[in-house]
């Protein structure tokens, strides 16, 4: 699937919910499916800058393609990083470059997210997006 085709079948699931309290819900059920972090990458070096709760995130380059791992130390957190990675994991570097976010906003994710929630939210992303240029010229 195409990061596009993933993130539109995001917003389509985020619609079938009347209300934040059930997307939250949804989202934290989401963060229990994470592809977790192995311990050994949960280091300082791993840690995303810019977020209140501690989120850590490994990638690793299999073939042409970017795995993600991560976790992080609160559950709304860590289902936030679920829809990024859901999105982002198992694309090829230049795809996540070129990556589109919108979906977020469709969502409704940034709107309802404390102001320093929504700043790790966009520091995730930064962070997801610099080891896709660092595996891209890899490739090359």
């Amino acid at each position: 699937m195409s990061i596009e085709d993933i993130q539109n079948e995001i917003i389509d699931e985020f619609s079938m919910f009347e209300d934040w309290e059930e997307r939250y819900q949804y989202m934290i059920d989401l963060g229990k499916d994470l592809p977790l972090i192995d311990d050994q990458f949960k280091t300082d070096s791993n840690i995303i800058k810019g977020c209140q709760s501690k989120v850590w995130v490994h990638a690793e380059l299999t073939g042409d393609k970017i795995e993600f791992t991560a976790d992080s130390d609160a559950i709304i957190t860590k289902g936030i990083i679920a829809i990024l990675i859901r999105s982002f994991s198992n694309q090829h570097p230049k795809d996540i470059i070129n990556a589109n976010t919108d979906f977020i906003d469709q969502i409704g994710l940034k709107e309802h997210l404390s102001p320093t929630r929504a700043n790790g939210l966009v520091s995730m992303i930064k962070q997801l997006k610099l080891y896709a240029v660092a595996y891209q010229t890899q490739l090359k």
